[in-house]
């Protein structure tokens, strides 16, 4: 898995890479042992969203290693940060992470917690990348807009599938409703599919396993000019990756 996203990032001579990795271990949550791997084969910044808790050995972790998020948003006390700055070839870059509140837990307020944040990190630089780990399309295109301006992009995760609306906003801001995933592309949200059926049809929450097949990684490209903040481009990824690890899988 990790020789062939260092040939993708090598093709894409992108400076700066974001991941989420909520998936990366056996398709729920993440280790610190993947996380060290994703951070090896030259990702910068590690996202999530709900699964971040699904591996209890990520915690401490989560409180030493200011590359790796959890959602900003969830009550205060709870272990990790939200938010990093990483300093790259002389340029600050901002990330933050947060987690949408339709059909998922109700947690803070996205949309006042990224207000908040935006007001300490807009002062230390004008690249700004926001990860809405969120359900609902309009959730995610309401924040996008409500922050449009004030950060470089908004790319949504959560759901696996990646979505053919990428845009620059009005204000100059990057968005994609969803980035999709990196996992087997022959599974139901890269899971095994007889069990994905028999969820649905049974209604009976059987335990998902990952799918044993030629995977695939997604995302997007992103152009941000440094000076302003403002975002030039943004383009759909999507690569096969036959070589890959299906037992791991980032969302």
């Amino acid at each position: 898995m990790f020789g062939s996203l260092q040939s993708l990032l090598k093709e894409t001579r992108a400076d700066f890479v974001i991941a989420n990795g909520e998936n990366a271990s056996d398709g729920l949550g993440i280790t610190p042992e993947a996380a060290e791997g994703l951070f090896k084969s030259g990702i910068d910044v590690i996202t999530s969203g709900n699964h971040i808790w699904q591996r209890r050995e990520i915690i401490p972790l989560l409180e030493r290693d200011k590359r790796i998020l959890r959602p900003e948003n969830y009550p205060s006390g709870v272990p990790g940060s939200g938010s990093t700055l990483i300093v790259k070839k002389e340029i600050p870059v901002a990330v933050i992470n947060l987690q949408g509140r339709v059909n998922m837990y109700s947690i803070r307020c996205p949309f006042k917690v990224g207000e908040t944040l935006l007001r300490q990190l807009g002062k230390k630089t004008r690249v700004i990348i926001v990860d809405f780990h969120a359900e609902l399309p309009e959730e995610k295109e309401a924040l996008a807009l409500h922050l449009d301006g004030k950060i470089s992009a908004l790319v949504g995760t959560h759901t696996h599938v990646q979505t053919a609306d990428e845009k620059i906003l009005p204000g100059g801001t990057a968005y994609i409703t969803d980035t999709g995933m990196t996992g087997p592309a022959a599974g139901v949200i890269g899971m095994k599919r007889d069990i994905s059926i028999k969820r649905t049809l049974m209604q009976i929450p059987y335990k998902m396993e990952v799918e044993n097949s030629a995977s695939v990684v997604m995302g997007v490209l992103l152009s941000i000019d440094v000076a302003s903040g403002k975002a030039l481009s943004i383009e759909r990824v999507r690569r096969d990756l036959p070589d890959l690890d299906s037992a791991d899988k980032e969302s």
